[in-house]
This record gives structure tokens, sequence and C-alpha cells, in this order.
């Protein structure tokens, strides 16, 4: 299976930003992980803390890959054009959350991605990848 993770905004940054919330791992050593987990499923990663960045890259995948998993960070709670590029692709998408979103503020209860999506999971720290993953396959 082709496999696209796409993480948003801030994403970057993990390992280093808040780890009380977001883990201490950083995605690319985490990345390594899943691909050697998943051998059989060809992984690709994109990150952007640009929402334009993030809407080609679903254009561009959206009709060639198999699943697509998108961490959208805060854009979740914000981008009707998110949510408007996910409903124009063909390729199933998993949205996932690193953090328990309703243990959170109230804004980010809200998902403007969900109704487009497969799926979506949260709370499970980098396991919630994992997770995705597996759904898809």
């Amino acid at each position: 299976m082709k496999i696209m993770i796409i993480n948003g905004p801030n994403l970057n940054l993990l390992g280093k930003r808040e780890p009380e919330i977001y883990g201490a791992t950083d995605f690319e050593t985490y990345l390594k992980t899943l691909k050697e987990k998943f051998k059989d499923s060809e992984i690709h990663y994109f990150q952007s803390n640009v929402e334009g960045e993030l809407i080609n890259k679903l254009h561009e995948v959206g009709f060639s890959f198999d699943g697509i998993i998108i961490n959208a960070g805060g854009y979740t709670h914000t981008s009707v054009a998110l949510a408007d590029a996910i409903s124009s692709i063909k390729t199933p998408v998993i949205e996932v959350h690193i953090s328990n979103v309703f243990a959170r503020e109230d804004f980010r209860h809200v998902s403007y991605l969900g109704a487009n999506c497969k799926g979506s999971i949260s709370g499970f720290g980098l396991k919630s990848y994992e997770l995705a993953l597996l759904s898809l396959l």
C-alpha cells in the first residue's frame, strides 16, 4: 500500500514543543520506527506550516495513493479549505491527533475535516498514526 502522512503547522517541532502534551520524540525518528514496522507499505511523509501547501499535497496524492493520514494541527479547527480539499479527492483520509483534543480547550472539540474523513483518531500519542495506518490496511 502507498500511504501519505501529512502533518500541518507546528508538527515540525515535535519532540521540542510542549513534550508534556506531544511527547519527546521528533516525527522523523518516529517515522523510521513506523516504516520498519510496516515494511510492506510504502510510507511517504510531508509536513508544512502553510495551509495552501497542505491543500496542494492533498490534490497531488489524492487520486494515486491508497490512503492519507493527516494531522492538520490547528487547521483542523479553522480550515474550510482543507475540508473541501479532502472532500474533493478519492483517496481515503484518516484524521489524526496526538493529544486527546476533547480533553483540551473547547475550540479543539470542533473539526472541520472530520466529516470528510473515513475516520478520526486522537489521544494515543504518536501511536495514533500507527492506529490510522492499521485502519487503512
